[in-house]
């Protein structure tokens, strides 16, 4: 079965407003007549209605390729608990999606609402509009807002899509809060390290040259660093960028993270809070699924995908097979390294009690406690550990430096 997808336009219209007054605007529809309804459904009474040129000279949209802003986690639970808002407040769907369409700050998010309104005036339903635009909206909110429809509780379902994304974005930033400090100290020492050799190991360089003698080992090793980093510093550069952009656009592969996900679950230090993230994103998912009325195989399906390592995923594969022949959930977790006891054990006791769902949601909230302590503890560990490594590293430089000085005066003597 194909699908199709109404190509967003962009009208300029002149209208009457309630007040007898002439408007002049500017909107994006799928048609003049979608237009027209768009002014009439805002209050304006249409006169008239052309597709616009697209603006020129100083007016017009200027796009660099890479450099959009795209959609994140953070507008879609803003935009998911404005829309549950407005339509338990008794607006309808095609006036909520121009509300948001017109007032989101996000470019392309707004693109997405108005293609996504544009389908719904042609008679699709908003979970089908969606799901035609896989980059924008995830799979997570699409099944939720399905599963809203079906049962006709759509701002519920929103709801429960706005509660899911704000706490994974409040797990993000305790994250990306507790290694801001430990990746700028790092970003500083590199860059200490690297100014020193280009710009004052030189100057010692010439100045041992001209007093003669051999160097000390640690001071050749500097010495040869120096020299090198003129061709290697621009080439280490180039690579670093090389790779970011390759990671950027490979990162989600299927073939890099079933490399790279149970490498992230085996680090030293990080490895037992990648685990506890992963954890609490299963379970909360889950269990949001599971409250909005989807069937269990799907839920499954894709609170794999949403977990964030493959790890999960694959375990959740084998969790669906057991559950396809009549078998519990509890039985394959506890096969799998990944997950706990004290999971493994609350799951069980969750279907034996029917209370699934709710167990669900215990262990979310447990690991995202968990997760804040841990990083709590990661920051106050990496701190003075950081601090160390840095001195250590300037402070053999400088030694290394020294020493041929150290040398001289004791030959003086």
């Amino acid at each position: 079965m194909s699908t199709t997808t109404t190509a967003v336009k962009t009208f300029d219209y002149k209208g009457r407003n309630a007040e007898g007054k002439i408007v002049k605007g500017r909107l994006d529809a799928g048609s003049s007549g979608s237009a027209i309804s768009r002014m009439r459904s805002m209050g304006i009474s249409p006169i008239e209605v052309e597709e616009s040129a697209g603006g020129t000279g100083l007016q017009r949209e200027i796009s660099i390729p890479g450099m959009n802003k795209g959609v994140k986690l953070k507008d879609l639970s803003i935009m998911s608990r404005q829309m549950a808002t407005m339509i338990s407040s008794g607006l309808s769907l095609l006036r909520t999606l121009t509300i948001l369409g017109e007032q989101t700050e996000n470019q392309a998010l707004g693109k997405a609402i108005d293609e996504v309104r544009a389908d719904i005036e042609s008679g699709g339903s908003l979970s089908v509009a969606m799901a035609k635009q896989p980059r924008i909206f995830p799979p997570l909110m699409i099944y939720l807002i399905r599963a809203g429809e079906t049962g006709g509780f759509l701002d519920g379902s929103l709801e429960s899509v706005a509660k899911t994304f704000e706490k994974e974005v409040k797990l993000q930033s305790t994250i990306k809060s507790a290694m801001t400090y430990p990746v700028v100290v790092l970003c500083i020492a590199l860059l200490s390290v690297v100014g020193m050799l280009i710009f004052i190991v030189p100057v010692f360089e010439k100045m041992f040259a001209d007093l003669g003698g051999d160097l000390p080992i640690p001071t050749q090793i500097l010495v040869v660093l120096s020299k090198n980093m003129i061709w290697a510093g621009p080439l280490i550069a180039i690579g670093l960028v090389v790779f970011g952009v390759w990671w950027a656009r490979n990162k989600n592969t299927e073939r890099v993270r079933q490399f790279v996900d149970p490498w992230k679950l085996k680090l030293p230090v990080f490895g037992n809070l990648n685990r506890k993230v992963a954890i609490a994103r299963f379970s909360r998912n889950f269990s949001t699924m599971l409250g909005a009325g989807v069937p269990i195989m799907q839920a499954l399906s894709i609170v794999g995908e949403t977990s964030g390592n493959t790890v999960i995923q694959n375990a959740l594969h084998k969790v669906a097979d057991s559950v396809r022949i009549g078998k519990s959930i509890a039985e394959p977790l506890a096969n799998e390294p990944v997950f706990p006891a004290m999971v493994v054990q609350m799951v069980a006791v969750g279907e034996d009690s029917g209370s699934l769902e709710s167990m669900l949601g215990k262990i979310a909230d447990f690991y995202d406690d968990e997760v804040e302590a841990t990083t709590e503890q990661l920051t106050a560990l990496i701190e003075p550990l950081m601090i160390t490594v840095m001195g250590a590293v300037i402070g053999g430089m400088i030694v290394a430096l020294y020493m041929p000085i150290f040398s001289i005066f004791n030959e003086i003597k």
